[in-house]
């Protein structure tokens, strides 16, 4: 019977700091990543892309889905703020390049 009790406080602390450390690793990445692009961008990055872009496309605004330029990278699929002036910019010069 106390063997049991150990083993499911054992338990609830395992789960309880999985859980703690999985928000932690959540909140750091999204400080420090855009957003990568699943099914649609439901949150933009305002953080400058340095990757290499391979393509990209707009997106409107239909929610849950926001107004978003989805940049492709060798690492994925990222979503942009459109009115940040850098992605602006990239827009400009990959099309330049690729005209």
């Amino acid at each position: 019977m106390e063997t049991q009790r150990i083993l499911m406080r054992s338990l609830a602390v395992v789960f309880i700091a999985s859980v703690i450390w999985t928000i932690t690793v959540s909140a750091d990445t999204e400080k420090n990543t855009a957003e990568k692009f699943s099914i649609c961008c439901t949150a933009v990055s305002t953080v400058e892309l340095t990757d290499p872009i391979i393509g990209f496309r707009l997106q409107k605004q239909s929610l849950p889905c926001l107004m978003a330029v989805i940049f492709k990278t060798e690492r994925g699929e990222f979503c942009y703020d459109p009115r940040q002036p850098w992605v602006k910019e990239k827009v400009k010069l990959f099309r330049a390049k690729n005209a």
